[in-house]
């Protein structure tokens, strides 16, 4: 019995430093990306056009935030560009809201968007819809829940034309408003910084390609090679698919940071979090069986099993040797975690301190909203997205079509 004790011991300790080695990689890749990213106001300006921008505003049921949207929109300091504004099937007064606006502003577009066809998803529709209004050269699409500063269309612009670029996404500044998205939020975006980081994105060695659905712009040109957003109808984050699709086919595009010039609303009320956890799962499922379950795994282990052994060990006898070495590596692997949140939370997101310190609670809620939305992939059941439910057999084939 002591035998088996001892190699559960060293085992568990042998897998907690091979989470301490992965934490040291991602904290790494954190503080690089937060020192290196370049920010969208910091350039050297050379562009000496202002090409007509076509803003694509998607918004179903937005009546809380749209006004605030609109309102930044129209008080741009750039003066070649319209805004696009559809009604994706709201059951508000959102469609009442752009009227009023459209009636008021010349440049404000409104755009009542048809029934979604079979096999799209709702904003994806909304987004094919309002393109085919447009007249620009370049097309912005933000959200209807994001605020823009007032020279952030001229930014944009400029450094795009600076750059000779085909696509630009900015990071936004991620608002939350409850309890339970402040401490998950830092937890899950300890993870952007390596895979999805801007320094993977800008090098043109790398594959990685990904948009902020809050804010990207790029060349009409582009958007129509890569297959607009029909080459995505079926896609759940459909921003990030785009993304992929522009830096696959080759086009220079390039993500900066934008905190301090946009922001954007990530999860509304526990439920939407709840959802949004379970939407970030499904593709990856859709994608891969295997990499979904790999996934959740290395989600589990990363962000929350430190943190039982850690209570577990420090209950057990300390006389055994392994006993020890476990509740060290415990501890160690743990305070990375600390760390990583922390590092989140005051550099990323300028939340306060205090929601890094619910580190455990705010992991445990990642890997349980993972697995929620693997079991529910698992069993092809529907999905709940901005009030609508979107058949989980239909999307699986749709990708597998693809």
């Amino acid at each position: 019995m002591e035998l088996i004790f001892e190699i559960i011991n060293y085992s568990l300790t042998a897998i907690l430093i091979g989470i301490c080695g992965a934490w040291i990689f991602l904290i790494k890749s954190m503080v690089d990306s937060f020192r290196l990213t370049p920010y969208l106001d910091k350039f050297e300006n050379t562009s000496e056009s202002n090409p007509k921008v076509s803003i694509i505003l998607p918004a179903r049921n937005e009546e809380e935030f749209i006004s605030k949207c609109l309102d930044s929109l129209i008080d741009q300091d750039y003066k070649n560009y319209e805004i696009i504004v559809i009604d994706d099937s709201s059951e508000d007064n959102t469609q009442k809201i752009i009227l009023e606006y459209a009636e008021k502003h010349s440049n404000v577009i409104p755009v009542i968007a048809r029934p979604k066809p079979k096999g799209w998803m709702g904003k994806n529709w909304a987004c094919m819809e309002g393109f085919r209004k447009a007249t620009g050269e370049l097309l912005l699409f933000t959200d209807a829940d994001t605020k823009h500063s007032r020279s952030v269309i001229s930014l944009s612009v400029a450094h795009l034309i600076s750059f000779n670029l085909d696509a630009l996404s900015a990071i936004p500044k991620m608002l939350t408003f409850d309890f339970w998205t402040k401490i998950t939020l830092p937890m899950i975006s300890t993870f952007l910084h390596s895979r999805f980081s801007a320094l993977n994105v800008n090098n043109p060695a790398k594959k990685t390609g990904y948009f902020f659905g809050s804010f990207f712009i790029l060349k009409k040109e582009t958007y129509e090679n890569v297959g607009m957003h029909e080459g995505v109808k079926h896609e759940i984050i459909e921003d990030g698919a785009l993304g992929k699709k522009v830096k696959e086919a080759g086009h220079k595009m390039k993500l900066v940071r934008g905190d301090h010039l946009i922001d954007a609303v990530w999860a509304r009320d526990k439920s939407t979090l709840w959802n949004a956890l379970k939407r970030l799962m499904i593709p990856l499922y859709l994608q891969s069986e295997k990499i979904a379950i790999g996934s959740f795994f290395a989600t589990l282990f990363l962000l929350f099993i430190p943190f039982p052994i850690f209570a577990v060990s420090i209950s057990l006898p300390v006389e055994a040797m392994s006993t020890k070495i476990l509740c060290i590596s415990s501890a160690i692997a743990s305070s990375f975690i600390y760390a990583a949140a922390i590092i989140e939370v005051k550099l990323g997101l300028h939340l306060r301190l205090i929601h890094a310190l619910f580190a455990p609670l705010g992991s445990l809620v990642v890997v349980l909203g993972f697995l929620s939305g693997l079991l529910q992939a698992k069993r092809s059941e529907s999905v709940m997205w901005r009030g609508r439910r979107y058949s989980m057999k239909d999307h699986t084939q749709s990708s597998i079509s693809i």
